[in-house]
């Protein structure tokens, strides 16, 4: 086990049944907390582990960033636990974390799900997030609106800087953000980028889904994700955006309770 994995801190649903567990690997900016409620849902077949990824929720904070130091600290965790093999469901950078570990080792993956990305670089950057969280004035605040409205610029979608501002936390009296912005913000075009996985491939039972309305899973993407994916199925719904776990729950979570 390389010396830089780190420990992850994590939620937990679902009751120990002897089953494979299934890990939910989260995206840039946000947390485990942000898959509560569909862990609960997965939780009634499957026990059920939602990971912080490092410098993110609750993890520890490190320089490195990239995706395989990121699937080192998953299959750490799976080997601190005894976990022979583990379905894993990974959104965006998440879903880049566990493409990872599936490539990597794709022993230790039993099926695979990946919401929303595809194993390319990608041309957009989230850097001005990084820069407004940084630049955002917390000394003296006492109220949550008046951070966010120092991110409305930078971040004029509402719904957007609500997600955002989940990482800011209040302690003593104090404000301050939970993630790691200098580490993210130093490792942004790896978190854009995938690694080079040369020849690997990963065998097992592949899930890709994708919302209609976003542009991470587009038809010009279906030929990498196969090259690595041979077995992937894609599937689309129609009239949703990046988050399309939190827009249409109910629907993410039937597609993936049928491919399980």
């Amino acid at each position: 086990m390389p010396q830089q994995a780190l420990p992850l801190t994590y939620l937990e649903a679902g009751e120990a049944n002897g089953g494979t567990p299934m890990l939910v690997l989260h995206g840039l900016f946000g947390s485990a907390r942000n898959w509560q409620t569909l862990a609960r849902r997965f939780g009634e077949r499957h026990r059920v582990y939602a990971l912080d990824l490092r410098n993110h929720g609750g993890a520890p904070w490190a320089e490195g960033m990239s995706y395989p130091e990121m699937a080192d600290d998953v299959l750490r965790f799976l080997d601190d636990r005894g976990f022979a093999r583990a379905t894993v469901v990974g959104h965006s950078m998440g879903g880049k974390a566990a493409m990872a570990l599936a490539l990597a080792h794709p022993d230790r993956v039993e099926r695979l799900v990946v919401a929303d990305i595809a194993p390319v670089a990608y041309t957009h950057t989230h850097a001005p997030y990084v820069a407004a969280m940084k630049d955002a004035k917390l000394e003296g605040v006492t109220r949550r609106p008046e951070v966010e409205a120092q991110l409305a610029d930078a971040v004029p979608e509402a719904p957007l800087r609500s997600f955002l501002m989940q990482n800011l936390v209040l302690e003593n009296g104090v404000f301050s953000w939970r993630i790691n912005l200098d580490s993210i913000g130093a490792n942004m075009e790896g978190l854009i980028g995938f690694p080079d996985f040369a020849g690997a491939r990963y065998d097992g039972p592949a899930l890709f889904i994708g919302g209609g309305a976003s542009d991470y899973i587009r038809p010009e993407h279906h030929d990498a994700i196969r090259r690595h994916f041979p077995k992937a199925e894609i599937r689309m719904i129609e009239g949703v955006g990046h988050w399309l776990h939190a827009e249409r729950p109910a629907e993410f979570a039937a597609l993936v309770e049928g491919f399980l």
